[in-house]
């Protein structure tokens, strides 16, 4: 199969753990441009701190940034597609996240908002700072004019386990997504990185079987099965693992070259 798209997530697969992206992955992706395969970033981060790695390999396209939540043109910044959320419906999260002091970000496709940006400090800030994202003060609602497109809360690993626990046990309003080991994502219902993908794959006029998907988390799933090729990093939760159709090397090992070589080079 000569595959026309390939879906890149960000953290976990394309990054190391280091938050870096190796020179040998950059010159293997660019290489996969060049033969005018489309590269899209699908991550669950904003599109601000997603197109400057796509701009650093001098391509331009799309992101699918917000786990899926909002679709943006790299050259233009145009927003192509977003998944609004009715903020409404975000306060009885927001008082929970208040009351058991869990850490909350509210977003916009370009704006990232939270309760006290004065009072950011140790391993919160520091995520923020490795994310390349300083967020600003949360207005009232009224005073928010752009559409919300996902809630994050942050937090240790078993805190954010039981928060996932209790929000589950909720009517199901939202999509909820981990995103991460320390993350909770929450967005509108349809909002995916798989229906994202789908959409914009039908926009330029592919089939699934001509898409190729590299994911390494939950909120990975959706695009892992929606393209044609589906594959995890051996970083990846065995659910993701079982989702895919073939798996690479991890996100330390350059596992983005492997299957970009394996699959789109040889």
């Amino acid at each position: 199969m000569t595959y026309k798209l390939v879906a890149l997530d960000v953290d976990g697969t394309l990054l190391n753990d280091e938050h870096v992206m190796t020179e040998r992955t950059m010159r293997t992706i660019m290489e996969t441009a060049e033969k005018g395969i489309e590269i899209v970033l699908c991550t669950g981060r904003g599109p601000q701190n997603t197109i400057p790695f796509l701009e650093k390999m001098g391509l331009t396209g799309y992101v699918i940034s917000h786990n899926g939540a909002a679709t943006v043109e790299v050259e233009s910044k145009k927003i192509i597609h977003q998944f609004e959320m009715e903020k409404n419906n975000l306060n009885p999260y927001m008082d929970y996240c208040r009351e058991k002091g869990v850490h909350f970000d509210v977003n916009t496709a370009f704006e990232m908002y939270v309760d006290n940006v004065e009072e950011l400090a140790g391993p919160v800030r520091f995520m923020y700072e490795n994310y390349l994202m300083l967020p600003s003060n949360l207005p009232a609602w009224e005073e928010l004019k752009e559409p919300v497109v996902k809630f994050t809360a942050f937090g240790e690993a078993a805190d954010m386990e039981a928060v996932y626990e209790d929000w589950s046990k909720w009517e199901p309003i939202f999509n909820i997504q981990r995103s991460g080991e320390y993350f909770i994502d929450l967005m509108q219902k349809q909002a995916s990185k798989g229906n994202a993908l789908q959409q914009l794959a039908s926009k330029r006029g592919l089939k699934p079987e001509e898409v190729l998907a590299i994911g390494n988390y939950y909120n990975d799933i959706t695009m892992l099965t929606f393209a044609g090729m589906g594959i995890a990093m051996d970083n990846s939760p065995v659910e993701v693992k079982a989702a895919a159709d073939a798996l690479t090397a991890s996100n330390n090992d350059d596992g983005v070259h492997e299957a970009l070589v394996k699959y789109c080079l040889s």
